[in-house]
């Protein structure tokens, strides 16, 4: 039988926040960042209560910080987060006897009704309190007792309850013999800063030679690594390093009949050579490869690898492991479909195959295998088409012991599809950005990512382009529609990343009209590039990557806060620190083909300032600087030399010798 709770619990605790699905899954943080707390906090008749927030790593001490009223009933606290991994966290209400204690005395004085009896009510109180202090504290307090017996009615001491030394002790030891706790404990899994600020860069590693038509190598890959680090980039993705399937490969531009030259698709994983855990040969050895990373990081660069959870009919897996495909009615192995599309040189995994423990196992060794290489970002595709109980169970299991692991989730599908994935434990989650394009769109769909609880558990991590998607605005906009689309994944997302160098070439020929689809693509074939071409927009992307680090407003996503344009062809957004320190109002024209002009409609209190000061705006990418005053100001943008602002905000500051400067 259930035990019944306590009767004399009287505080009610509701809508606690943040909690997401009742409790069911963790909110995620990084180091150092804040974790702050609301709650309903109230009782039964006209008893003052007080709350706090209770909060602990996994197995160690519980701590606890006070939790201040907001009104209605409503309370905030806050913790900080300083380790990586999983912290707990609940609220706890009690009666604060002495503070409704205190509320009546002072009722009962302005009424002139006496109140000797409440004095020595409240002797009891503090008494009480002394009996749970520290040896100093407790002398103070039974001071304070022993002046509340003396004190007589109409006295002119009679507003020592007041007294701030006597409420700091009281509030220092409560009595909360009755106190009532939330039901759930509440959990936040804190990760390190690159899960919150990030660059990303993809590149193909096998396309890499400096000699067209010859594969490229590791140590091709290596001779990259200055001129990717110069534009600023953090991470470097590189598509799956594994062998690649003969059996069914895809030739050029997905044709279903490969010549003998044509190097088929990476993510067709596994051959005679080996699968997962294997190095395709004509990239290197294993060897080459933790080289790479020690490069790489001396450069600032971390390596993220792509593991993709399906096979090439040639993949090792399918003759010692059978039972973890489906097997079609004529005895054959199911291969990857989306109707009338085939994709016979890949075989997806059965997840609910009788051996499915054996196969979860064997997929949780890889990352295992990996991590032990050095890698530490993960880009996992397609997530959202593998069992997710599976990604609940292997990526909290690794955390627990790699709470430095980053998981980025290649999910283009349904709304609930992608937020569940990202609620099981994904570090990042790739977006709709690529198919929002007007105001309204940015609009809604970054109020819906910054401002609800959806903040609490999903990372969006923007890509202009990937190699699967060349959307519509790149292909017709021409180069101006890249450098749009750049600012507004590096300015709206403290994670973004580019496929190049596609993306810096603007390389922007689809296969057909009305496909995403790169005419030519890397997918298929090898490239060779001229990272030296004058089109190329490497100037720009490292200039706006050095904004990015030297602003630390552009390294989070919960102060964006979107501003009114009087010309729907502009959106204004601003970022800013909690102190205000940092701001930056970006303006940007979404007509890539056009000269867009008009007034911004700044809410100044977003950005902390107020009608009566005018401010400078520095443009970190035009470097202009401009005077504006009060809430609406004017902007023109040419998109074929820059179609946007990047603002720092600096005020203006009067000192008694009338010396005017920005701060």
């Amino acid at each position: 039988m259930e035990q019944q709770a306590d009767g004399r619990c009287r505080v009610a605790i509701e809508r606690v926040s943040p909690e997401i699905d009742c409790g069911r899954f963790a909110i995620k943080r990084v180091a150092g960042e804040t974790v702050v707390v609301e709650a309903d906090v109230f009782a039964d008749g006209h008893d003052q209560v007080a709350c706090r927030v209770l909060y602990r790593q996994s197995n160690k001490e519980l701590q606890s910080a006070p939790m201040m009223p907001l009104g209605n009933d409503r309370w905030r606290g806050k913790f900080t987060v300083s380790n990586l991994g999983r912290y707990e966290y609940t609220v706890e209400g009690w009666i604060d006897r002495f503070q409704s204690w205190r509320s009546a005395l002072e009722k009962r004085i302005a009424a002139g009704q006496d109140f000797h009896l409440d004095l020595l009510a409240g002797a009891e109180l503090v008494e009480s309190a002394a009996s749970r202090a520290s040896d100093r504290d407790a002398a103070a307090l039974r001071h304070w007792a022993q002046r509340f017996r003396e004190n007589k009615a109409g006295a002119p001491g009679t507003a020592f309850p007041r007294d701030k030394e006597l409420l700091d002790l009281m509030q220092r030891y409560p009595e909360r013999s009755f106190a009532s706790r939330y039901g759930k404990q509440l959990t936040v899994f804190v990760d390190r800063e690159k899960a919150r600020f990030s660059t990303w860069y993809e590149v193909f590693p096998r396309s890499c030679s400096p000699e067209a038509g010859r594969h490229g190598t590791f140590l091709d890959l290596e001779t990259w690594l200055p001129y990717i680090a110069s534009m600023g980039f953090d991470v470097l993705y590189l598509p799956p390093i594994h062998p690649v399937g003969r059996a069914f490969r895809r030739g050029k531009n997905n044709s279903a009949e490969a010549q003998s030259e044509d190097v088929g698709s990476p993510w067709a994983i596994g051959s005679a050579e080996g699968g997962h855990k294997s190095i395709h040969p004509q990239l290197g050895t294993l060897e080459d490869f933790r080289r790479l990373i020690t490069k790489a990081g001396e450069h600032g660069l971390e390596i993220a690898v792509d593991l993709a959870f399906q096979c090439s009919p040639d993949h090792p897996y399918v003759k010692e492991h059978p039972q973890w495909f489906r097997v079609r009615p004529d005895g054959s192995i199911q291969y990857a479909e989306n109707p009338p599309k085939k994709y016979q040189d890949i075989y997806p995994l059965d997840f609910e195959n009788a051996g499915w423990q054996a196969l979860w196992e064997e997929l949780k060794s890889i990352f295992l295998f990996w991590i032990d290489q050095g890698v530490r970002v993960f880009r996992v595709d397609n997530p959202h088409t593998k069992s997710f109980s599976f990604w609940e169970r292997v990526i909290g299991e690794i955390k627990e012991i790699h709470p430095d692991v980053l998981f980025l989730a290649e999910a283009f599908t349904r709304p609930h599809v992608m937020h569940r994935l990202a609620k099981l434990g994904f570090s990042q989650s790739y977006t709709y950005f690529a198919w929002r394009n007007t105001k309204q769109e940015l609009t809604e769909y970054f109020t819906e990512l910054t401002q609800t609880d959806v903040q609490d558990y999903m990372r969006p991590n923007l890509w202009p382009n990937t190699p699967d998607i060349l959307p519509e605005y790149l292909q017709v906009g021409g180069r101006a529609a890249f450098m749009v689309r750049l600012i507004l994944a590096a300015t709206l997302g403290a994670s973004y990343g580019i496929y190049g160098p596609a993306f810096e070439l603007c390389e922007n020929v689809a296969m057909q009209p009305g496909s995403e689809e790169y005419l030519n693509s890397e997918k298929y074939e090898l490239k060779n590039r001229n990272l030296n071409s004058q089109a190329s927009l490497k100037d720009l992307i490292s200039r706006i990557n050095r904004i990015r680090k030297e602003n630390s407003a552009l390294q989070s996503n919960r102060s964006l806060h979107i501003h009114q344009t009087d010309n729907p062809s502009l959106i204004c957004y601003s970022k800013a620190t909690d102190d205000f320190a940092n701001v930056i109002v970006v303006v940007v024209n979404l007509d890539s083909s056009h000269t867009q002009a008009g007034r911004v409609h700044l809410d100044l209190a977003a950005i902390g300032l107020d009608d009566s000061h005018a401010f400078q705006v520095h443009d970190l990418l035009g470097d202009g600087k401009y005077l504006w005053q009060g809430s609406k100001n004017y902007v023109e943008l040419i998109p074929e030399s820059l179609p946007a602002h990047i603002l720092h905000l600096r005020r203006w500051v009067r000192t008694e010798r009338d010396f005017d400067y920005y701060l």
